[in-house]
């Protein structure tokens, strides 16, 4: 069948998903071209070689990972996996199955009405609050083991030295720093923001546009307008997801084994023990998954509130 005269025929739109991938891997290529051909100048092989990637930890930094470390990592990944899961379905902006009031009789009294939200709204605070507890528990052992030395710029130098690094990933060279010892600087900025920055901004922005507590804050409306937090939300949301991607790729591309069983295992060997709890870990992360259905969650929030079921849900 033919188009009618001067009708011109809908583009699908997935038509501009087509280029995507291989765009990106043109784009990768040229990338590493370019780093490995920096490398080769002079110039570059100079400063490589005044800054190698890493900075030297102050005297009495710890060596290692204490055990905490491998199940602060599991929890905080779980938790993390379910605030992806909720906020995908909260920007998909799809009518809820289901509204939770909370229960205003007993607990957490307020003077006003308890706000319905969605059941998808519940989760998503739900496991942020989770999340949260989760990551004032590892703040407290952070600074009281010492740790924070590994993830805490402390001198101007790991700005270069974090560019070194850059450059040596890039050019799919990978920085020959020790995880177990020290960070290479480029690691350290990122933990550090994701940890120190991208965290509490999470926490500040999810507060100030939660159900209930958006009204409440209007007051700061000139100061920190709704719409610029919701932004910023949003944007810490894609750098998780963004940091998550290019983090387990490189825990695969750089040496499984080790890096696994610094995080899972405490420790630096070869063995298997490592992978073997991270592969517990991900099976735990999936029965979870597929466990949370909407009668489950109906069921768990009925514990704490009124849940009242849309027709034809």
């Amino acid at each position: 069948m033919t188009d009618a005269p001067g009708v011109r025929a809908p583009r699908s739109k997935w038509f501009p998903l087509v280029w995507v991938i291989p765009v990106a891997l043109v784009l990768m290529v040229a990338v590493v071209l370019v780093a490995r051909g920096l490398r080769q100048t002079p110039e570059i092989q100079s400063f490589l070689v005044d800054y190698p990637g890493t900075t030297p930890l102050p005297d009495g930094a710890p060596i290692g990972f204490p055990a905490w470390v491998g199940w602060q990592h599991f929890l905080n990944s779980f938790f993390l996996l379910f605030v992806f899961r909720t906020a995908w379905q909260l920007r998909s902006k799809k009518r809820p199955n289901a509204f939770w009031t909370r229960d205003n009789t007993r607990g957490l009294k307020t003077k006003g009405a308890p706000v319905r939200i969605g059941l998808p709204t519940w989760l998503h605070l739900t496991v942020d609050a989770l999340w949260v507890l989760n990551g004032i528990v590892f703040y407290v052992l952070l600074f009281t083991t010492g740790q924070w030395m590994r993830l805490v710029p402390l001198n101007w130098d790991v700005i270069p030295n974090a560019v070194s690094a850059g450059i040596q990933y890039v050019s799919l060279v990978w920085p020959t720093e020790n995880g177990w010892v020290n960070y290479n600087s480029l690691q350290l900025i990122t933990y550090f923001i994701t940890v120190f920055v991208a965290g509490p901004l999470a926490l500040l922005t999810g507060l100030r546009i939660a159900p209930g507590l958006a009204a409440q804050t209007k007051r700061f409306d000139r100061v920190f307008p709704r719409k610029v937090a919701v932004t910023i939300h949003v944007g810490v949301f894609f750098w998780f997801i963004g940091f998550t991607i290019v983090h387990v790729a490189l825990v695969f591309a750089t040496g499984a084994l080790r890096n696994l069983n610094h995080m899972y295992a405490a420790n630096t060997g070869e063995s298997w023990t490592g992978a073997i709890v991270f592969g517990i870990s991900l099976v735990v992360m999936a029965a979870a998954w597929f466990a949370l259905k909407p009668s489950v969650l109906i069921w768990i929030a009925e514990k704490s509130g009124t849940v009242r079921r849309m027709p034809g849900s």
